[in-house]
């Protein structure tokens, strides 16, 4: 299990306002900042604590992805529109993406001001539940 996780930003102003609204859309917020309530350095977001951090330390040349949990198909497709509208660029629109291992995950993915592709997921209820009966 990971507890968190992050990546190196080009400018935490643009980023900071991409992830603001992106995982806000999600539920997340910045729980952390470095320096302490500035934000200039590092940003970690989190209900409770930070799970995912961007910050100016850590390379940012380096493109990577991450995919964020989405509690409905709802929430996937408020994710992908505010990251458009937070300057994010469109990398796969939210729509189903069933596999043998999840028929149910529904996805959207977009490119972040530095190119990383970010991604919020909802894997669907699992079995046994009032919206997806078990065998």
């Amino acid at each position: 299990m990971i507890d968190h996780t992050g990546i190196g930003v080009a400018s935490m102003a643009v980023s900071a306002a991409f992830y603001d609204a992106a995982l806000g859309a999600l539920g997340l917020r910045r729980v952390m900042q470095m320096p302490e309530g500035i934000g200039t350095e590092g940003i970690g977001y989190g209900v409770v604590y930070p799970v995912f951090w961007i910050d100016v330390f850590h390379p940012h040349s380096t493109r990577q992805h991450t995919a964020f949990v989405a509690r409905s198909t709802a929430q996937v497709q408020a994710f992908h529109a505010a990251a458009l509208r937070a300057g994010g660029r469109d990398n796969g629109a939210p729509g189903p993406r069933p596999s043998p291992t999840s028929p149910t995950y529904y996805a959207a993915f977009v490119l972040d001001p530095d190119g990383n592709n970010v991604e919020a997921v909802y894997r669907g209820e699992p079995a046994g539940t009032p919206d997806r009966p078990g065998p």
